[in-house]
């Protein structure tokens, strides 16, 4: 329990309900700001902290220790807060799956110096800890079988990542499906991107790029990607036949 956040709620005079009503936030949002490791995202921080009258550090300490880029911290907060993340990755793992090894090596040819290079480990492995917490998101994440076929580093670091891609397809609320390689061009091909739901309703997405990614809130631009979605989700094989496949491509690289 942050009992920093509740009582600054109590000595403020609100409640979880009247503390929504200003900020058009769902109540069950701002409930979930008294559980450790729960912080608002960052468009409502400053303003949660004003109305209650304490500074953010002394709410939420870690929010001023963050490891993880400033420009992708929006992004992480989204993620923390969703109900359900739909995920498609056309070359990589997603980061909410990656071992230390295979996201070390992506790091590694940003030609950054050793100690950010373990600084951005910390930060994309600490991101999965919303996939193992009680009332975690739903996460269903579909891969082109390329990102499972492609060497990054050793065949050794190849078969602990696929291995590991096969004990996060048994978790309860995670679905993994591949598209297979034999597919003709499908929507996905467009690149990658993440949708994230969130306990109002409201929908996000998060597109990669070369340079930053961005954060989709318009709410055309979501449909186009729900459509999308739905689209290469038909590509891909059912959950069991992705999971052989996924067990076949592990034993590979062995």
């Amino acid at each position: 329990m942050n009992h920093a956040f509740v009582a600054a709620l109590a000595e403020a005079g609100h409640t979880a309900e009247s503390l929504a009503g200003q900020l058009g936030v769902h109540p069950k949002t701002v409930a979930r700001w008294a559980n450790p490791g729960h912080i608002p995202q960052s468009r409502h921080r400053a303003t949660v902290a004003n109305l209650l009258g304490q500074p953010i550090d002394a709410l939420w300490p870690d929010a001023l220790h963050r490891r993880e880029p400033v420009w992708f911290r929006p992004w992480v907060d989204i993620e923390r807060d969703a109900i359900a993340l739909r995920a498609f990755q056309l070359a990589w793992v997603p980061g909410l799956l990656q071992t230390e090894a295979y996201a070390r090596v992506t790091l590694e040819w940003e030609a950054l110096a050793p100690t950010k290079i373990e600084e951005l480990v910390a930060a994309r492995l600490a991101r999965q800890s919303i996939l193992v917490r009680d009332c975690g998101p739903l996460f269903v994440a579909v891969l082109d079988e390329g990102v499972i076929r492609r060497q990054v580093g050793s065949r050794g670091l190849m078969a602990a990542q696929v291995a590991h891609l096969v004990n996060c397809a048994e978790l309860p609320n995670l679905q993994l499906h591949v598209v297979p390689q034999e597919t003709p061009a499908y929507p996905g091909l467009n690149g990658p991107f993440t949708l994230a739901e969130l306990p109002d309703g409201t929908r996000v997405g998060h597109v990669d790029s070369q340079a930053r990614a961005q954060i989709i809130e318009q709410t055309s631009e979501i449909a186009t990607l729900e459509r999308r979605w739905e689209r290469l989700r038909g590509e891909a094989l059912p959950r069991q036949r992705s999971l052989e496949l996924l067990k076949e491509a592990a034993a590979s690289w062995t």
